[in-house]
């Protein structure tokens, strides 16, 4: 049945009262645990038909996919995770003429970045590196005759600056691939995903889907300019009968795919999608900007100094950091009082979801407080 009220989303949930940190993990919702124990069972009773429904599960999820990213189901396939994903952009380079170059933030999380670096060092790509956040100053800094792409993380997750999707895309124009980890952004905020030429987002983050499946997009018009990279025998026609190999690529993102993907997590994959199709990512979006918003206040009220936040140029990503204290002494601190954030060099980071309760920023006022005493 579909959730279409915002406390139908809510009920689906039931995280700790403290939990900070779905920038790093989403503890799952009530449909996809139901998926999970549903496709074991069918895996522990059925046999080829099995097989039959989790490719229909597939099917559904790709459907689903395909609405929120404005796709046809053919440009989405699956994979492992976000970096899997990341790894067959950068692969599908491999051909590229000598001299080809990618330009990539030096700042982006080394997910986004090694993909291209070992890319690179088997030939045919250069890695031009940026300095900062993936702007359009940047970009149009970095662009010559050689660039062929431009990689970037949708949301950033340290800092939680949204890159300018729609104006980098306008810039690089339609000979040039625009690359997306999105893995910080879909299921967190509505981002410009219409630009996103290739887009790779693993669910176990603000989607809640755990571990195992990953969104691959590769739109139709980019199809020309990319090579199979790292495509298997899952991404060619006629793998098993052939005569003779290579095969073909099969046409759409599957050409990109290794192997089969995890039935099962692709099906919890397809019902976190559906939870954010169906209530809608602004409701979503207003709901984690908010709670954001409130436990800012409560740490600058502690002393704290902030950065990043909800609002144009943000997402659901801030961070914080008390002056004159050790910042693992703060973190150690939280913890105790059962406030789960991730600690990154100087700042603590904040990614409270739709579901955190509004009693949290009292806590982490309290406890920052407490903090500014004893650290």
């Amino acid at each position: 049945m579909a959730v279409r009220t915002v406390p139908e989303y809510l009920r689906q949930f039931d995280e700790p009262a403290g939990y900070l940190d779905f920038a790093r993990f989403g503890p799952v919702s009530a449909a996809v645990q139901e998926v999970l124990a549903g496709s074991a069972a069918v895996l522990r009773t059925q046999g080829w038909s099995a097989l039959e429904a989790l490719d229909a599960a597939a099917g559904e999820t790709a459907r689903t996919a395909g609405a929120l990213l404005g796709c046809a189901p053919h440009e989405t396939a699956f994979v492992s995770s976000t970096s899997h994903g990341m790894f067959a952009a950068a692969h599908a380079f491999a051909a590229a003429p000598a001299g080809s170059t990618v330009l990539v933030s030096r700042a982006d999380f080394p997910g986004a970045v090694y993909p291209w670096l070992r890319a690179a060092g088997h030939g045919g790509l250069a890695v031009r590196l940026l300095d900062g956040p993936v702007t359009v100053e940047a970009v149009r800094a970095g662009l010559d005759e050689r660039v062929r792409a431009v990689s970037v993380c949708a949301v950033d997750s340290a800092t939680g600056f949204r890159a300018p999707l729609a104006a980098i895309k306008e810039l690089i124009g339609p000979e040039r691939v625009l690359v997306v980890d999105a893995v910080q952004a879909l299921g967190a905020v509505d981002f410009d995903a219409d630009a996103a030429d290739v887009l790779a987002a693993g669910g176990q983050k603000w989607l809640r889907s755990g571990w195992g499946a990953a969104l691959l997009l590769v739109r139709d018009r980019v199809a020309g300019l990319l090579g199979p990279g790292l495509g298997g025998w899952s991404g060619v026609v006629d793998p098993i009968d052939a005569p003779e190999h290579p095969r073909p690529a099969r046409p759409g993102a599957v050409a990109h795919t290794l192997t089969n993907p995890d039935g099962p997590a692709v099906a919890a994959l397809g019902a976190g999608l559906a939870l954010v199709r169906d209530v809608g990512i602004g409701r979503i979006e207003a709901l984690a900007g908010e709670a954001l918003g409130t436990l800012l206040d409560a740490a600058r009220a502690a002393g704290a100094e902030t950065a990043g936040g909800p609002g144009p140029g943000g997402s659901g990503i801030a961070r914080f950091r008390l002056p004159g204290a050790d910042p693992q002494a703060v973190h150690d601190v939280l913890t105790r009082a059962g406030l789960a954030t991730t600690r990154r060099c100087d700042w603590i980071r904040l990614s409270p979801h739709a579901t955190t309760r509004p009693e949290t920023a009292s806590r982490l006022a309290e406890a920052l407080r407490a903090a500014a005493r004893t650290c």
